[in-house]
């Protein structure tokens, strides 16, 4: 099923700042990601992993069709599609193609409840033996991998 065939889903909410309406139709500025598609083996368990973690970050559920769905903040959106066309049952990170996805964390204490809500949701911590500094000296991160093999990055402020 294409997107354009999809059943759209709820709009999103007003921003809590605000209270205004998010403009849907607001012009995208060039170079900003549309839309990030991930094919998966299994749509339920990436429901479960992916379908949490980004309603946890403020994603909305954005589209929902047989064998796929999308979550959407601002004017981008993400997708996980069980498509009938996969040339094979598993993801390796580690092959050419995607590696993994991050995503800013606006604080540490967030990050910390995420990274230890996550485990409930399908994710294992990686590299737990430098976490959260597996990215380095300076940094503060959490590096998660799903059932399926999908990596995330959950990235939070450096060390001042």
């Amino acid at each position: 099923m294409s997107q354009a065939d999809a059943e759209p889903g709820p709009d999103p909410d007003p921003d809590p700042d605000t209270g205004q309406e998010p403009d849907r139709d607001a012009r995208p500025v060039t170079g900003t990601l549309h839309h990030v598609e991930l094919w998966v083996p299994d749509l339920e368990r990436a429901v479960v992993s992916f379908g949490w973690l980004l309603e946890a970050l403020g994603h909305t559920l954005h589209q929902s069709w047989n064998g796929g769905r999308s979550w959407r903040l601002g004017a981008t959106y993400l997708v996980v599609e069980e498509s009938p066309a996969l040339t094979a049952a598993t993801h390796d990170r580690c092959r050419p193609g995607l590696n993994h996805l991050a995503f800013h964390i606006e604080d540490r204490p967030t990050l910390d409840a995420l990274t230890a809500e996550a485990r409930q949701h399908g994710w294992t911590l990686l590299f737990p033996d430098r976490h959260p500094h597996a990215g380095g000296p300076g940094t503060y991160a959490a590096y998660l991998e799903n059932t399926d093999g999908f990596e995330v990055e959950l990235v939070g402020p450096p060390d001042a």
